[in-house]
C-alpha cells in the first residue's frame, strides 16, 4: 500500500461525495433525524437513555455500509476502477483511500450525531464524550469497510443493497439492542461474540452508563479495529476490476 496513492484516492472520493448533496445529507442528517424521532417518541421516559447509546452505534454502521457499498460498485460498473488499475494504483491503495475518505465523513458524522444526541435530544452520558465520539468514528469506519467488502461480492447496485439484510440485520438483532447478549440462548450469545456491531454497541453503552469504563471500551475498540483491517484485506483479495 502506497500512502501517497491512498491520499490521492481519498481526495478524489471526498471531492465526489462533497458534490453529492443527497449523499452528504444521508451521512450527516439522517442519523440525527432518526435519533430525534426516537427521543421524541420516548420523551419523558428513560427509554431513550437506555437505547440511545446503542442506536448511536447502529446508525453510523448501517448508513456507511449502504453508501460505501453502492458508491464502490458504481465505480466498478462504470469502468472507473478498470481505468484506475491501469495506473500504479493497487487494490490496497484503492480500498485504503476509500477508508480514509469515508473516515473523514465518519468523523463529521460522529461529531454531529453525538452533539445532536447529547445537547439536543438530552442523551445522558456518564463517561467521556471524547471516547463516545471515538467509538462512533471507529464504528462508522467499520461500516465503511464492510461496505467495501460487500461491494466486491455484488454485481449490481441493487444486489449491494440486498446484501444489507444478510450482513446487517443479523447483527442488529444480536448486538444487544433488543435484549442483553448475556440473556440470549447460548448459541445466539456465542454468535453475537463474533459479530463486530456487538462490540460497537457494548462500547457505546459502557461509555454512556459508566464513568470508569475506559478499559472495557478500549478493548472493544481494539476488536473493532481488527475487524476493520480484516474487512479491508478481504475486500482487496476479492475486489474485481469491473462487473461482468
Amino acid at each position: 500500500m502506497n500512502p501517497r496513492l491512498m491520499l490521492v484516492t481519498a481526495g478524489r472520493i471526498l471531492a465526489q461525495i462533497r458534490s453529492d448533496r443527497r449523499t452528504v445529507a444521508l451521512l450527516l442528517v439522517v442519523p440525527c433525524v432518526l435519533l430525534g424521532l426516537l427521543a421524541w417518541v420516548y420523551d419523558g421516559t428513560p427509554v431513550f437513555d437506555r437505547v440511545g447509546p446503542a442506536l448511536l452505534g447502529v446508525f453510523p454502521f448501517v448508513v456507511m455500509f449502504i453508501v460505501t457499498s453502492v458508491t464502490t460498485l458504481r465505480e466498478r460498473s462504470s469502468g472507473t476502477l478498470e481505468r484506475l488499475f491501469t495506473t500504479p494504483l493497487g487494490k490496497g491503495d484503492l480500498l485504503g483511500g476509500y477508508a480514509l475518505a469515508f473516515g473523514v465523513f465518519a468523523l463529521l458524522q460522529a461529531l454531529v450525531a453525538t452533539a445532536w444526541a447529547v445537547w439536543v435530544c438530552g442523551l445522558d452520558v456518564r463517561g467521556s464524550l471524547g471516547l463516545l465520539v471515538l467509538v462512533a468514528v471507529v464504528d462508522a469506519v467499520l461500516g465503511c469497510t464492510f461496505g467495501l467488502f460487500v461491494s466486491a461480492l455484488a454485481t449490481t447496485e441493487f444486489q449491494a443493497v440486498q446484501f444489507m439484510p444478510a450482513f446487517v440485520l443479523p447483527q442488529f438483532l444480536l448486538c444487544g439492542l433488543l435484549t442483553p447478549r448475556d440473556a440470549m440462548p447460548g448459541v445466539l450469545s456465542g454468535l453475537s461474540d463474533v459479530l463486530p456491531l456487538s462490540y460497537a454497541v457494548d462500547a457505546m453503552t459502557a461509555v454512556a452508563t459508566q464513568a470508569d469504563a475506559a478499559a472495557d471500551v478500549w478493548r472493544d475498540v481494539a476488536v473493532m479495529a481488527g475487524f476493520v483491517v480484516a474487512a479491508i484485506a478481504l475486500g482487496a483479495a476479492t475486489l474485481r476490476r469491473r462487473t461482468p
